[in-house]
């Protein structure tokens, strides 16, 4: 089956998919994934937000603002990158608001688990050559996760041939992007993602 074929029967596949509703978690349920087959760019957020789940449409809000401000600074175009890049999430579908009521519900160990495997199709797919996890739960899938973001934002990795640049959650209930310092460290990772979108001959 040709790559964009599989894609889509892949993409038709996830938005079917109601393990975490069937295993007892509260979701909404309507999976949220976009893009294209061959996309040199992934971007994996941590799961969709509220207004993500009603358009179907990742980093939608104000997350998505802050986002492609950053992405702006290393050269891309938020109307282009959408349509060329591939972006995608830990968990496919809004989890909720949190118990206390500040931002959104951080999808469990078993949830994550239930969705792995459509992320693992998805990076075996595209094949992407820069991969960009925004927030903890995605840049835990190739850092240690107990390493502060401090010691990781700003840097970078290869991992199977690819390469990784982390940015923190640009979520406005995310404090951690606002404070001088990380904002410094933000600076450095748009200038690592620069670096690769011009070695990627963009």
């Amino acid at each position: 089956m040709p790559q964009q074929q599989a894609l889509a029967a892949l993409h038709e596949q996830i938005r079917a998919c109601r393990k975490c509703q069937q295993a007892g978690y509260w979701i909404a349920p309507g999976p949220v994934v976009h893009g294209v087959h061959t996309a040199p760019i992934m971007t994996i957020g941590q799961a969709p937000g509220p207004t993500e789940a009603v358009v179907k449409r990742p980093f939608n809000a104000g997350s998505g603002k802050r986002l492609f401000e950053w992405l702006g600074e290393a050269g891309f175009d938020e109307a282009e990158f959408r349509v060329k890049m591939y972006m995608t999430a830990v968990t496919k579908c809004y989890p909720g608001r949190s118990a206390g009521g500040h931002g959104d519900r951080v999808p469990g160990k078993e949830e994550q688990a239930l969705c792995r495997p459509w992320l693992d199709r998805e990076m075996a797919l595209v094949n992407p050559r820069l991969i960009i996890p925004i927030g903890r739960l995605a840049i835990a899938l190739f850092f240690e996760a107990k390493l502060p973001l401090e010691k990781i934002i700003g840097t970078q990795s290869e991992q199977n041939g690819r390469i990784v640049v982390p940015l923190p959650h640009p979520s406005g209930a995310s404090t951690w992007h606002q404070m001088p310092a990380h904002r410094a460290l933000v600076k450095k990772a748009i200038r690592l993602i620069a670096k690769q979108r011009k070695l990627l001959g963009m």
